[in-house]
């Protein structure tokens, strides 16, 4: 009879992703895939919730729609712009009730962001706008 060894510790990665990012009033938590405001949950699609982590990464840095369907390609079912643009919209949408809609930027050049506090819109870079 073999005898079990002990259980070892699990290995630590030395990258870590937090469980949170907060943008203002917005909250994401990776652990359920979903953002809040407050008490309230958005009830995010996976990718949805994929796009916002993404552009809470690095809050204020305009994104490309390239750069934002390579990192969440993996849960878009037809990763491309056109795909990626219908998203932003159905987020936005999910975002309005809670006044947020502003919170995920177009730049003129057609890259996106996330805006921290919708009012700040024009003082981040690239010439933020909502819509």
């Amino acid at each position: 009879m073999n005898a079990m060894s002990p259980p070892q510790p699990l290995a630590r990665n030395s990258v870590t992703s937090p469980r949170f990012r907060e943008a203002g009033d917005l909250t994401l938590d990776l652990l359920h895939s979903d953002g809040r405001v407050e008490d309230r949950w958005l009830a995010l699609h996976r990718r949805e919730f994929a796009l916002l982590w993404r552009l809470a990464e690095q809050p204020g840095e305009a994104v490309t729609p390239e750069q934002l369907v390579a990192a969440i390609g993996a849960v878009l079912a037809e990763p491309d712009t056109a795909s990626l643009r219908l998203q932003i919209d159905r987020l936005r949408a999910k975002l309005a009730p809670f006044g947020l809609t502003g919170i995920v930027t177009t730049i003129p050049d057609g890259r996106y962001a996330l805006n921290r506090s919708p009012a700040e819109g024009s003082s981040l870079r690239g010439g933020l706008r909502a819509g």
